[in-house]
């Protein structure tokens, strides 16, 4: 079931603040579930109709301040697939549905966070796949190369090569290395065209101690 209205999103999610952890819509995330208030946000979740988590980032105060520990904004996934293990832990996969704003946290009843949320900001979320008709694949490519090179990482080359605008920058934004802030920015970038350069200038901010004279287009 997919959901295809405003309408049909609760006004509450349970929250999973994990750093680094970067869902997006139409992408797919998974997770692995062992903590005991983990265990059972997930033995709730399955009961309802929706199957919403609220992936959202943590974040670090500056000291002495108060307020929140969470980023405002986040991405609501549905659990498409889990799986259980003998010892009692889960595998599962969230579907990225629609991002949302938290609105007020909600203490108390529950082991796990929750959180009123308003999702009138990204309604476009669940609109058609996007495109980027600017995107220069064969130098973006060619610079990620040596940007995988730099840290280590291996990949399907070919899997990029033919990857959809969407799938290909969106997977890029969530399985990359960067900091926990970085990751946020992607996550709250308005459309694909800002989200690739916002990834572009995170790829090139890595090289530029390698090759200053690297650029992406």
């Amino acid at each position: 079931m997919r959901m295809r209205k405003l309408a049909d999103l609760p006004d509450m999610l349970p929250l999973f603040p994990l750093p680094g952890a970067l869902l997006l819509p139409r992408a797919r995330l998974p997770l692995h579930i062992f903590e005991p208030r983990y265990l059972a946000m997930l033995d709730d979740v399955l009961k309802t109709e929706h199957r919403l988590i609220g992936m959202i980032q943590p974040r670090e105060l500056p000291k002495g301040c108060s307020g929140s520990k969470l980023h405002k904004i986040g991405c609501a996934g549905r659990v498409t697939a889990f799986s259980e293990t003998e010892d009692g832990r889960y595998m599962i996969t969230l579907s990225g549905v629609q991002r949302f704003k938290v609105r007020q946290e909600v203490e108390g009843f529950t082991p796990y966070l929750r959180a009123e949320v308003d999702w009138s900001c990204f309604t476009g979320d669940q609109g058609a796949v996007e495109t980027d008709p600017k995107f220069d694949r064969e130098s973006f490519l060619g610079v990620l190369e040596k940007y995988f090179e730099e840290m280590g990482l291996s990949t399907d080359w070919g899997s990029l090569a033919d990857a959809e605008d969407e799938l290909l920058i969106n997977s890029l934004s969530m399985l990359c290395p960067f900091e926990n802030e970085d990751k946020q920015a992607l996550l709250e970038a308005p459309n694909l065209e800002t989200r690739r350069e916002t990834l572009v200038t995170l790829i090139e901010f890595a090289l530029r101690g390698g090759s200053s004279e690297e650029t992406l287009q």
